[in-house]
């Protein structure tokens, strides 16, 4: 179990990390414009809505990437003090009352979302019209992935593999408090 769980937590890993290089290019576009607008009095018209596109791919594609890593926001004030048994039992009904339901509806919701995007051929209404659809797309897949990481953090408690035991883990989960 621990040899498929390894497979199917690699795909957020992996997503992650390469979502992860968009920073540098929205950076690089940033900067081109910057440079463009100040120092050769030409601005841009495409740059601020190419830019704000990526960042939406890279902030909405790195929620799965996150829980993988366990950065987002936990409030475990009262069930770090528990014993691991029970604290397993309180973390698996958390995904099963709260995030399955949540990362379900975030799935359906935004797969209706993105086929209306496609079906009308939304674009932006910026200076230049940049087709809206593929960012309503990447929320789907950014869902399916959330959804798929949930999926692979509770075989993980199953399996008796817990984040509060990785060292790693807690210190980035407890990093600056």
């Amino acid at each position: 179990m621990h040899g498929t769980i390894r497979i199917l937590d690699s795909v957020n890993e992996v997503v992650g990390r390469v979502v992860a290089c968009l920073a540098i290019v929205f950076a690089a576009i940033t900067v081109y414009d910057v440079i463009m607008r100040y120092g050769f009095n030409a601005p841009t018209r495409w740059a601020f809505d190419v830019s704000k596109q990526l960042y939406g791919f890279y902030f909405i594609l790195l929620g799965g990437y996150a829980l993988r890593h366990q950065s987002h926001v936990r409030v475990d004030l009262v069930t770090e003090r528990f014993g691991e048994g029970l604290r397993r039992v309180v973390e698996i009904a958390g995904y099963v009352i709260f995030f399955f339901p949540f990362a379900w509806v975030f799935f359906t919701r935004s797969w209706e979302f993105a086929a209306r995007s496609v079906a009308q051929g939304e674009t932006t209404y910026g200076a230049v019209q940049l087709p809206v659809y593929p960012l309503k797309i990447a929320m789907t897949v950014a869902a399916a992935l959330l959804l798929w990481q949930g999926v692979v953090e509770v075989l993980k408690l199953l399996a008796g593999t817990y984040y509060w035991r990785d060292a790693d883990l807690v210190e980035e989960s407890h990093h600056g408090s």
